[in-house]
């Protein structure tokens, strides 16, 4: 008899079959169903000739389907790779093609748009979710599949591409943990678990894109420990709030973007929600302002957030824990016991507490290099295992991390370093902006000189002579924007991120260096 791993799906299809394992909008499967549709994917995937040296790339938002699709690539031994729903063309073409993967899965409306990204690429298999199309076949053709039961042994390899923010997207591989020996591996697992405990009566909402390690890693570590899971395909600030009050939810990860769409709801929506069932509320990606993480502990309770600070190449290395917020409210949190932080000045000396410099981390999962690609050099990657993370920042007296900027984001005027997240924290402090995103333009004079963008709360309005005189009192003279330019929304990644690079294009094309 094949043994059943008991953070599988299986596992829970066997010890409650009939509660529901996974919903989303009216529909909703039990662990039952959702074993059984999986189990037929599998074998409609097998009798295509899948199997486990096969790369599933999967583009789909946070759906049931997707739920189906990963749990018969688990069953198979697949490898996935997530693939962004915003991408160009020209980007699939890449991802495509770097991870070699061989099918696909769509939920796009027209996935004839994909038919020029995919031609001349050795895919196996096409499948559309939604849309007949040529030369994909339908999802529910998968459900139509047969055979005995199969049993996942883990859940699937994912590979997940970097954002893109600069140059072309990077692979990736998530898993692992084979080349850790078994000491480090159980070392690391003990202390990954650095959050409220799960019951398998816990809910969790995940509202995060499939394409990045954010989504697939909550659903994975929610369906291991049996809890229900509620999807929700494209993240709406009131919709979040009735499906936490309507499902009792318990868990919830949301990027900075997202507490401030639900800060900016009418005081009469946002203040009548029921959110009495959270009990954990995690957040990192992007930084916090002091003041959007003081609403967030007002609104939604002082011991419920937690906010981590890592990156797909390291893994979680640092955690500010809800006890801590009060008492460390710009710090990132301190250093789980599997991980080693430096700060490093441009010389790759180490610096003492409380000076800023790179960061430089070694975790159990730190990468050695990209996905099909060459060993990282020791500009990235130093003869000591240290990644180089693009991030500056600090420690304090008491070890606690602080972040303060992105390395590429530092501006250089007149040879004075300015560091556009404190511009920013001092215009989202303004009542009428919701965000902020600054970046050096090219000066003849001075090298580079500063220019600022805002997005407003919906209902507010100012004007860029409003923001000047706002800052003036609370930025030296030489950080204070040149311009500011108040725009309808910030560009923004599938993640919340700002990209910045957008923001820059037009003022540096044609110049020698971006930055």
């Amino acid at each position: 008899m094949t043994a059943i791993s008991p953070r599988s799906i299986e596992h829970w299809a066997q010890k409650k079959p009939d509660e529901v394992a996974v919903a989303e909008g009216a529909s909703s499967l039990t662990w039952a169903q959702l074993d059984d549709a999986a189990n037929r994917a599998a074998h409609a995937l097998r009798a295509r000739g899948i199997g486990p040296a096969d790369v599933v790339a999967v583009r789909t938002h946070p759906r049931i389907e997707w739920a189906v699709v990963t749990g018969a690539l688990a069953k198979l031994g697949c490898a996935m790779v997530g693939l962004n729903y915003r991408l160009t063309p020209g980007e699939i073409r890449h991802v495509i093609a770097d991870s070699k993967a061989t099918v696909v899965v769509c939920d796009d409306a027209e996935p004839a748009r994909l038919v020029a990204a995919l031609e001349g690429l050795p895919i196996r298999l096409a499948i559309s979710v939604d849309a007949d199309c040529p030369g994909f076949e339908r999802y529910q053709r998968l459900l139509e599949g047969t055979g005995e039961k199969l049993y996942a042994q883990a859940d699937p390899r994912l590979i997940i591409y970097t954002s893109g923010t600069t140059g072309q997207p990077k692979g990736v591989e998530l898993d692992r943990s084979a080349e850790m020996d078994e000491a480090s591996l159980r070392e690391f697992l003990k202390n990954r678990v650095i959050y409220t405990p799960f019951s398998d009566h816990d809910v969790t909402l995940i509202n995060m894109p499939f394409h990045h390690a954010a989504g697939p890693m909550q659903f994975w570590a929610s369906m291991a420990q049996g809890n229900k899971v509620v999807l929700q395909r494209r993240f709406d600030a009131e919709d979040t709030l009735r499906i936490i009050a309507e499902h009792r939810v318990s868990h919830w990860t949301a990027v900075p973007t997202m507490f401030k769409r639900i800060e900016a709801l009418p005081p009469a929506v946002r203040d009548a929600a029921d959110r009495s069932s959270l009990r954990e509320i995690r957040t990192g990606t992007a930084p916090i302002t002091h003041e959007l993480k003081d609403w967030i502990l007002r609104y939604f309770g002082e011991d419920r957030l937690h906010e981590v600070y890592g990156a797909s190449e390291i893994g979680v290395v640092a955690v500010l824990r809800p006890e801590m917020q009060r008492r460390k409210p710009g710090s990132c949190g301190l250093p789980l016991p599997y991980a080693k932080i430096e700060i490093r000045d441009d010389q790759g000396r180490e610096l003492p507490a409380g000076q800023p410099g790179e960061m430089w981390v070694k975790s159990p999962v730190t990468i050695r290099g990209y996905l099909n690609a060459p060993p990282l050099g020791t500009d990235t990657l130093d003869a000591n295992g240290f990644f180089r993370t693009g991030d500056v920042g600090y420690k304090d007296a008491d070890g606690f991390l602080y972040i303060t900027d992105r390395a590429k984001d530092m501006i250089i005027a007149g040879g004075v370093n300015i560091y556009p997240a404190e511009i920013e924290a001092v215009l989202q402090r303004h009542p009428a902006v919701l965000d902020a995103a600054v970046i050096g333009v090219p000066d003849d004079e001075f090298g580079e000189r500063v220019f600022a963008f805002c997005e407003l709360k919906p209902g507010k309005s100012t004007d860029a002579a409003t923001l000047l005189a706002h800052c003036e009192p609370l930025l030296a003279s030489y950080k204070r924007p040149r311009q500011i330019f108040i725009m309808d929304e910030l560009p923004r990644n599938a993640m919340g991120k700002v990209l910045k690079k957008d923001l820059r294009a037009p003022y540096w094309k044609g110049k020698e260096r971006q930055v």
